[in-house]
């Protein structure tokens, strides 16, 4: 059933690309949504009949594949990748729907999208290493051609970045791969946090490096971030959509699954300063955000910082601390793909984002009014307001981490207070006041331009107010994966008076 989430989107894009060059624009947008809505039925049936007491891996498929090379085709779900599985597709769809109808090489780019959905899709479900790095590869360029096609005027000069940083990630990953089969004499890529265990200690620390590094820039984290803001701003609104919103969680989620699972007495040992990189990402993500004018560079950097409440909960390493990071994953998903949207929106009907130039866009009879109610509420749930899923989310990493890193995790809570301040200076700069001349009578947002970001809204609202949904799905697997290394959780820096505490989990 899991192979369905693959090979749906895979099918779909052969379909458009193979129906007749005489076939409308409007047809292959139809094809395509209807392609991911199948696969986002999938997704939610599987969710119904996940077992939420099953600490293993549900719906199994083990094929043999290319066994020479230790590739098998192995897929698998749990509490961890369940959430982004549905993720995935939800956002997909929300991205197809801010899509222009009258977009150019319309063939080119729903055949892009679905192929992307298709990899992360396998990325999230993959259990042998090689098999997820194919997947991980997979949306490599399919995204470079989405940033480089149909992306801003500096769309060249964006694409070849991320091609390059994405492309180091890879190997960085697939380094550490080879060497944890390599070292610990294995005999294929399945996925095995057992191998690990007979590895020296410095062997373990050298290869989680390299993880931490390969999927610190797909996060990304500071300071290998810098390709996020240029994506970004050159990307279309989609895409942007599709960036924030998903392919940034394979990061946090290789992290959980390949850092913290397959070397957890190397993480042990490196947690305390994982943590003091997390907080310098938060608050170097909040402080390049306030200092911003562009609307759509503002939201790209906080995304910098949210990402670090991530890494500081993988580094605390407590059952809380870990629900926090799907939370924080799901979280971060919806409310920057509405905010994305939502500039997107501003930025077709106003023609720029610079919120040093747009004013009064809130006035009900002449501006924007719908589109900044959302943005209030977007802004709000991104600043941990009780009611969003936003303050769910960041509730959990702070109480979890603080038993752990106490005076780290007070430091970024500093972070959440800046992203009030920026946040509010958006919306104060662009929704509030006099709205100028040159911004009178604006066009209508359509229906269409209006759906996809008032579905996101609801579900951050309802995620936010019945947050046992998701805590129902993961809270099994986030407390099994660190029952089964009852010395994982680190609970104080080292230095020469005061070593590395290593405290079991009961």
């Amino acid at each position: 059933m899991l192979s369905a989430l693959i090979w749906i989107p895979i099918l779909g894009a052969i379909v458009i690309g193979l129906l007749p060059g005489s076939i409308s624009d409007q047809s292959l947008r139809r094809t395509a949504i209807a392609t991911v809505s199948i696969a986002l039925a999938v997704s939610l049936w599987i969710a119904t009949q996940f077992d939420v007491i099953n600490i293993g891996l549900q719906f199994q498929e083990d094929l043999p594949w290319l066994e020479p090379l230790g590739l098998t085709y192995r897929l698998g779900l749990d509490g961890l990748s369940l959430p982004l599985i549905v993720l995935n597709c939800f956002l997909t769809l929300i991205a197809l729907f801010s899509t222009p109808p009258a977009v150019q090489r319309p063939r080119l780019y729903y055949l892009l999208i679905l192929v992307i959905n298709a990899a992360v899709a396998g990325a999230f479900l993959a259990h042998n290493l090689l098999l997820f790095f194919l997947f991980y590869e997979l949306e490599l360029i399919p995204l470079y051609l989405l940033i480089g096609i149909w992306g801003g005027a500096k769309r060249g000069y964006a694409s070849t970045k991320f091609l390059i940083y994405t492309a180091v990630s890879g190997i960085l990953i697939l380094i550490a791969f080879l060497g944890l089969t390599w070292l610990s004499g294995a005999t294929s890529f399945e996925y095995n946090p057992a191998l690990t265990e007979a590895l020296p200690l410095t062997s373990q620390v050298i290869l989680l490096g390299a993880i931490l590094i390969g999927f610190g820039i797909k996060i990304p984290l500071f300071p290998l971030h810098t390709w996020l803001p240029d994506a970004h701003v050159e990307a279309s609104t989609p895409i942007s959509v599709l960036l924030a919103g998903v392919l940034l969680k394979l990061g946090t989620y290789g992290l959980l699954r390949f850092g913290l699972q397959l070397f957890p007495q190397a993480w042990a040992v490196l947690a305390p300063y994982l943590a003091i990189w997390a907080v310098v990402s938060v608050l170097f993500g909040a402080f390049t955000a306030i200092a911003q004018t562009d609307m759509k560079k503002m939201v790209a950097y906080s995304s910098v910082g949210h990402m670090g409440f991530i890494l500081l909960a993988a580094a605390a390493a407590t059952p809380l601390s870990l629900l926090g990071c799907v939370f924080q994953m799901v979280s971060h998903g919806l409310i920057s793909a509405l905010l994305f949207a939502l500039v997107g929106v501003v930025y077709t009907k106003t023609g720029t984002r610079d919120i040093t130039v747009l004013k009064g866009l809130l006035t009900p009879e002449r501006g924007l009014p719908i589109v900044g109610s959302l943005m209030i509420l977007g802004v709000m749930a991104s600043a941990g307001i009780p009611g969003m899923v936003g303050f769910i989310s960041e509730f959990l990493i702070f109480r979890g981490s603080f038993i752990a890193f106490p005076v780290q995790t007070l430091l970024s809570m500093i972070g959440t207070g800046l992203t009030a301040v920026y946040f509010l200076l958006l919306v104060n700069r662009t929704f509030f006041g006099r709205l100028p001349d040159q911004f009178a009578n604006l066009p209508p947002v359509s229906w269409s331009e209006r759906i996809p970001s008032i579905a996101v809204a609801v579900l951050i609202v309802l995620l936010g107010l019945q947050p046992s949904w998701l805590v129902h799905w993961t809270e099994t697997t986030t407390t099994a994966m660190l029952s089964e290394y009852p010395t994982i959780a680190v609970h104080s820096a080292p230095t020469q008076s005061h070593p590395v505490s290593v405290l079991p989990l009961e």
